[in-house]
């Protein structure tokens, strides 16, 4: 069977995601031999062709005019194109930033790049995205997973019940109803095997909303904890987009 052609590509994020793929240390001798990488800055110095890949990872949100026609390109090379993570799925943390854009930009980088960005949006406003890691960062098996199923032919299935099944699973004790915590664990989507509670920490969300998820009723558990509204929305809202905003009024 011929490697699968691989291309990571990374947009306004930190390149958290990229690290969690290479620290699987103990797969990435196999995953070398089944994978050949088309670019990958991260991992290789080696120059993209520009020609057609079996799949594309993108990580990080689009906020430039350029990373916007690089992601055009990719989906028109790519079979299939995965958004990773959640800044390529909401727009992540990077979309917390609050008031005028050019004042922060200023801030933030100096005189010099007003009018080349514009406010961060998730990778499915411009593309079709054929898969969807979740995470801040996404668990390392979510990759092995898929690379594994896309070698075999198909794409994996992922989970898109919330994280409180897991946590079940594992027998943890509920840090939401029985320790009285702020846990977004009832709203999140599961794959992280319930890693923070599990540690007796509370999960704020990194995996993203989970399948129809009741904001009403969390919230209504959120302020019978004591916690204001401004704070419950802005707890909520922290990994979930633009798109979520009207659900959280």
């Amino acid at each position: 069977m011929p490697p699968l052609r691989m291309l990571y590509s990374r947009f306004t994020s930190c390149s958290g995601c990229q690290l969690t793929l290479l620290n699987c240390e103990g797969e990435l001798a196999t995953l070398a031999e089944a994978v050949e990488v088309a670019g990958f800055s991260m991992a290789t110095s080696r120059c993209d062709d520009g020609g057609p890949v079996e799949i594309a990872l993108v990580e990080g949100s689009i906020s430039r005019t350029a990373e916007l026609e690089e992601l055009l390109g990719l989906r028109r090379r790519a079979r299939y194109l995965v958004a990773v993570g959640a800044c390529a799925l909401t727009g992540g943390v990077n979309v917390l930033g609050e008031g005028d854009r050019e004042v922060l930009i200023g801030q933030v980088y100096g005189p010099g790049l007003e009018g080349e960005s514009f406010p961060p949006q998730p990778v499915s406003r411009f593309v079709r995205v054929d898969l969807e890691l979740a995470g801040c960062p996404p668990e390392p098996g979510d990759y092995l997973r898929l690379l594994g199923s896309l070698a075999r032919g198909g794409l994996p299935e992922l989970p898109t019940y919330p994280v409180c099944m897991e946590c079940r699973l594992r027998e943890n004790l509920c840090l939401l109803s029985e320790s009285r915590q702020p846990c977004l664990g009832p709203i999140t989507r599961a794959g992280c095997n319930a890693r923070c509670p599990a540690l007796g920490v509370i999960c704020e969300g990194c995996r993203g909303p989970a399948e129809e998820p009741n904001w009403s009723e969390l919230a209504g558990l959120l302020r019978e904890l004591g916690i204001g509204p401004r704070e419950v929305r802005l707890r909520m809202a922290r990994f979930v987009g633009k798109d979520h905003e009207d659900s959280l009024r």
